[in-house]
C-alpha cells in the first residue's frame, strides 16, 4: 500500500506543479503581484494539495470504486430490478446532498437561494437521471437519443426562465449540474455503471458502462431550472465574499477545518452506511474485502478534507487576486492567461484521474490516458477564455450553449457511440472541485474589475457549464479523427489494389494435375 501511496502522490505532484508553477511566476510579475504570505499560503496549499489528491485517488481506489461495482453487480445478479432503481436513486440523492462540491457552490449563492432548497433539489435531480441511466443501461438505449431529447428540454426550460425575468438564473442552473459530479460522486457512479453493465450489458457492456455521469449532470441543470422558474424570477442581490488571505492558524481555519471534516464525513458515512445495508440484505462480501475499503474510506477521508482546505485557504483568494489583478491591466492579457490557467488546472482535478483511467481500462488502450488529458485540457482551456470572452462582450450565456450542446450533438451521430459516452462523461468530471474554488472566483475577479459586483451573477457564473461543455467538442473530435484515419486507410488500400500492375497480379492455374 505505501508504495502506491507514493505513485498517487508522484501522479498528483505532477499534475499539480505546472498550475502552481504559473501562478507563482505571475506573483512575481506586475500583472498579478502577491505579498510574501500570499505566495506563502498558495505554495504550502499546493503541498497540500498534492497530498490531499494523492491520499484522495488511493482511496478511491479502496473503497469507493469497488463499492460501487459490487453493488451494480450485486443488485443486478439478483434481478430485483425494481429493488436497483429504488436504491440508486436513494444512491444519488444521498451522495448529492453530501457532496462537498454542490455545498461550496449553495454557500457562494447562499444569498440568492435558500442553500439547502437548492441541494435537495439538485439531489432529487441528480436520483431521478441515475435511475434513468440504469435503465438505459438495462433496455440497452441510444445514449445519444436520450441526451438530445434532454438538452433539447433544457434549451426550452432555458428559454422559458428568461421569459419569465429571471436571466441571473441561467449561470446558477447550468453550473449546478458541473459542481454535482464531484469526487465523490464520480468514482462511485462510474464504477455502479461498470458493474451494472457487466452483468446486463451484453456485448457492449464497456460502451454501455459510460453515460452516467453525462445523465447525471442533466438532472441537476433541469431541476434547478424548474425551480427557478417557479420562483417566479425577480432581482436578485448577490453580495461579494470575502476573499482575502487571512494570516496564521486563526480560529476562522480551525471552523473552516471542522466543517469541511463534517461534510467529507457526512457523505463517506451515508454512501458507507448504505453500502453496509446493501452488505447484509445482498452483497455477503468477505470480511477482507469490507476491511479493505474501510481502509479506503480512510484514505479517502483526509485526502479529501486536505484538498478542500488547500484549495478555500489558498487557491480560491488567489484566484480572485489573478482575475481582477491582470483584467484591470489588460483584457487581451487575461484572455490568454485564462486560457493557460484551464489547460493546466484540469490536470489536478482528483476525478478526471479516475475518469482517464478506467477509460483507459474499458477500452483496454484504445483510448489512452495521454490522449485524454491533452483533449481534456484543450477543452478547459477553451472554456475558460470563452468565459472571459463573454465577460468583455456581456452576452448571455445560451450564445455558447445552445450552438456548443447542438455540436457536441451533431458530432455524436458521426463517432462511434463509446466516444460519445466518454465525452459527455467527461464534461461533468472536468468541472470539479478545483474548478469552483479557483476557475470561478477567478471569473469573479476578472467580472468585478469589468463590470462591476452587480453583473457577478449574471457573467461570472456560467464559468463551470461552460467547463462541462468543451470536453464533449474535444473528445468527440478524437473519434471522428479516429473514424477519418480509418476510412481514409482503407480508401488508401483500396486504390493501391485498384492502381496494381497485371505483372504484380499472380495467376492461378486450376488445370489438372500431371
Amino acid at each position: 500500500m505505501k508504495k502506491a501511496l507514493l505513485s498517487k502522490l508522484w501522479e498528483a505532484f505532477l499534475s499539480v506543479i505546472p498550475v502552481t508553477g504559473i501562478v507563482l511566476i505571475a506573483s512575481f510579475t506586475p500583472l498579478a503581484p502577491l505579498t510574501w504570505l500570499e505566495r506563502a499560503v498558495f505554495a504550502v496549499s499546493a503541498l497540500l494539495l498534492v497530498a490531499g489528491i494523492g491520499h484522495f485517488n488511493l482511496g478511491a481506489d479502496l473503497a469507493m470504486t469497488p463499492m460501487g461495482r459490487h453493488v451494480g453487480e450485486g443488485l443486478t445478479k439478483s434481478r430485483r430490478v425494481g429493488i436497483l432503481t429504488l436504491v440508486c436513486f436513494f444512491l444519488g440523492l444521498l451522495i448529492t446532498v453530501a457532496e462537498p462540491d454542490l455545498s461550496v457552490l449553495a454557500g457562494q449563492v447562499a444569498s440568492v437561494v435558500n442553500p439547502w432548497l437548492l441541494i435537495i433539489t439538485v439531489g432529487i435531480g441528480v436520483g431521478l437521471f441515475l435511475v434513468l441511466a440504469i435503465v438505459r443501461i438495462i433496455t440497452k438505449t441510444d445514449l445519444t437519443a436520450l441526451l438530445l431529447f434532454f438538452y433539447m428540454l433544457l434549451f426550452a426550460f432555458s428559454s422559458l426562465l428568461i421569459t419569465r425575468g429571471a436571466p441571473s438564473f441561467l449561470p446558477l442552473s447550468f453550473d449546478s449540474g458541473g459542481v454535482t459530479t464531484g469526487p465523490i460522486t464520480v468514482p462511485f457512479i462510474m464504477a455502479l455503471g461498470l458493474g451494472v453493465a457487466q452483468t446486463l450489458g451484453g456485448k457492449h457492456a464497456g460502451e454501455n458502462s459510460f453515460g452516467l455521469i453525462a445523465l447525471c449532470s442533466v438532472g441537476p441543470v433541469l431541476a434547478v431550472l424548474i425551480l427557478s422558474i417557479l420562483s417566479g424570477g425577480g432581482t436578485i442581490d448577490w453580495p461579494l465574499p470575502d476573499f482575502s488571505i487571512q494570516s496564521g492558524l486563526s480560529p476562522a481555519f480551525w471552523n473552516l477545518v471542522a466543517e469541511t471534516a463534517w461534510d467529507v464525513a457526512k457523505s463517506l458515512l451515508l454512501m458507507g452506511a448504505f453500502f453496509l445495508l446493501l452488505q447484509g440484505i445482498v452483497l455477503r462480501l468477505p470480511k477482507r474485502k469490507l476491511l479493505k475499503i474501510g481502509a479506503g474510506l480512510v484514505f479517502a477521508f483526509f485526502g479529501l478534507l486536505i484538498f478542500l482546505v488547500a484549495v478555500t485557504v489558498g487557491f480560491m483568494p488567489v484566484g480572485y487576486h489573478l482575475g481582477h489583478s491582470i483584467t484591470s491591466q489588460s483584457e487581451n492579457l487575461m484572455l490568454a492567461f485564462a486560457f493557460l490557467i484551464g489547460m493546466l488546472v484540469v490536470l489536478a482535478e482528483p476525478a478526471v484521474h479516475v475518469l482517464t483511467r478506467q477509460v483507459e481500462e474499458v477500452t483496454e488502450g484504445a483510448v489512452t490516458k495521454r490522449q485524454m488529458m491533452i483533449a481534456l485540457s484543450i477543452g478547459v482551456g477553451a472554456s475558460i477564455g470563452l468565459s472571459i470572452l463573454r465577460l468583455i462582450f456581456g452576452f448571455s450565456l445560451l450564445y455558447y450553449l445552445i450552438p456548443g450542446y447542438l455540436l457536441s450533438l451533431g458530432l455524436s451521430f458521426f463517432v462511434p457511440k463509446i466516444y460519445t459516452a466518454i465525452a459527455f462523461d467527461s464534461g461533468g468530471v472536468a468541472s470539479g472541485p478545483l474548478t469552483s474554488s479557483f476557475i470561478l472566483p477567478m471569473a469573479i475577479g476578472a467580472c468585478v474589475s469589468l463590470r462591476g459586483e452587480a453583473s457577478v451573477l449574471d457573467f461570472a457564473f456560467g464559468v463551470v457549464a461552460l467547463v462541462a461543455m468543451t470536453p464533449l467538442i474535444t473528445i468527440q473530435s478524437l473519434g471522428f479523427r479516429a473514424v477519418v484515419s480509418r476510412r481514409a486507410k482503407a480508401e488508401a488500400k483500396m486504390r493501391r489494389i485498384l492502381s496494381a500492375d497485371d505483372a504484380q497480379i499472380i495467376y492461378f492455374d486450376y488445370g489438372e494435375a500431371g
